[in-house]
């Protein structure tokens, strides 16, 4: 079954490499959509394919890489769209 994360990291989770090594985890996982930075300092990503791919994404962001230091995720479970062809890195830029 397809399910759909709306995910935001906090802690030290920015010049780790997280957005990085999350996208090729999902890749690796086959999963599609996106991660960015956000202004704040947190990360935000959006999760789409088969559930148990995606909660293995979910639960990498629970770790993180090995520089993170994660303070909380906060996970919104939602209808999934099929709307990504990938999965893409949001550059700090592109607010």
């Amino acid at each position: 079954m397809n399910t759909r994360a709306h995910v935001l990291v906090s802690g030290r989770v920015q010049g780790v490499f997280f957005r990085s090594e999350t996208s090729l985890y999902a890749e690796r996982l086959g999963v599609k959509g996106w991660v960015r930075n956000l202004p704040d300092g947190r990360v935000e990503a959006v999760f789409e394919g088969e559930e148990a791919d995606v909660k293995q994404l979910v639960d990498f962001c629970r770790k993180g890489p090995s520089g993170a230091r994660i303070t909380n995720v906060n996970v919104a479970w939602e209808a999934y769209t099929g709307e990504f062809l990938g999965f893409g890195v949001i550059g700090e830029l592109d607010f």
